[in-house]
């Protein structure tokens, strides 16, 4: 029978997103499934499996279905496992390393491939995106963390050990930085992430007696989101932690370039919804602390395609090649 469909699943740190796609790039059915709630990852698995197969269904059933992708944070592309990924909780049998490519085959009888969940971002954006047509760009994921997928020459760059990239985890603030759920402090995510945003909140908002919208919410459960509206309505604190997320996000960025001269900076994920508020400071950063050999010339862009598309295009095309 003739299998000409895949299924596409992005991975996050609270929800997983997943659709079926053709092979023109059309996702034709998508569903999302919680990821937080799960502390063994084989109970995870099974209620992923039940999505696929619900998922299936609406293209005639698993027999049409070629395979598996998957986009998960901590993916090692080589041996289809999930190293260390300190934004999922899951426990059970395994420690450190989960070898989800195979628990997933195990439950589907499907064969699966998978990736850095920025990577699988940065492959759907190349190919229906803002990236398309370009062979060296940079993808930076804003979401629970930060993640990055880093393309050169038309392909995405995984090392020798397949884990290059991590640009999340390099350290912008050497003493006394955050504490990181790497282990380690001063992390560029714990600073620009969407959990960083409300962190940066709650410390502005502890430091001084600066009238604020933020003020009505309770610290403990200020999100980005909350900082955002904040901001869209002028509030001065909220701005002001924009002002001092996109500075960060500049600076890194600037170091970023240096490595790899990247035709553009692709910028994915919740965060980006808060628009030039973001935007702005990060360019002035950006310009600000770059080399003056590339002052001016990288372009700085949002993701063109809907919330979770690029990563679940990204990761079904890795099925293709099963």
């Amino acid at each position: 029978m003739n299998r000409k469909y895949v299924i596409g699943v992005d991975i996050g740190g609270q929800t997983s997103k997943l659709g079926v796609v053709d092979a023109r790039g059309n996702i034709l059915s998508q569903s999302t499934i919680r990821t937080d709630t799960h502390e063994d990852v084989q109970l995870y698995v099974r209620d992923l499996a039940a999505a696929i197969r619900d998922l299936a269904e609406h293209v005639g059933g698993m027999s049409f279905v070629r395979g598996i992708g998957i986009g998960v944070p901590m993916g090692n592309y080589y041996l289809g496992t999930v190293e260390n990924a300190s934004n999922l909780k899951w426990g059970g049998e395994w420690k450190g390393s989960i070898p989800l490519a195979e628990l997933v085959t195990r439950e589907t009888g499907l064969p699966v491939a998978l990736t850095n969940d920025a990577n699988a971002a940065a492959m759907g954006e190349m190919a229906y995106g803002a990236a398309r047509g370009m062979k060296d760009f940079i993808m930076i994921t804003l979401g629970t963390g930060v993640g990055s997928g880093i393309v050169v020459g038309g392909n995405v760059v995984y090392g020798h050990d397949g884990f290059a990239g991590e640009l999340g985890h390099v350290v912008m603030v050497h003493e006394g930085g955050r504490q990181c759920g790497c282990g380690r402090c001063g992390c560029l995510e714990t600073y620009t992430s969407a959990v960083g945003v409300a962190r940066t909140a709650r410390q502005l908002l502890a430091e001084s007696e600066q009238p604020s919208l933020l003020r009505s919410v309770d610290a403990d459960a200020i999100t980005s989101e909350d900082v955002c509206k904040a901001a869209l309505q002028g509030d001065a604190v909220a701005i002001d932690i924009f002002n001092f997320t996109g500075d960060m996000l500049g600076k890194a960025l600037a170091n970023f370039v240096a490595f790899s001269s990247p035709e553009a900076i692709i910028l994915f994920g919740g965060l980006t919804k808060a628009g030039d508020l973001l935007k702005k400071p990060l360019m002035e950063a950006l310009d600000r602390y770059v080399l003056s050999l590339w002052r001016g010339k990288i372009k700085v862009e949002f993701s063109e395609l809907p919330a979770s598309d690029a990563a679940i295009l990204g990761a079904s095309a890795l099925a293709w090649e099963l």
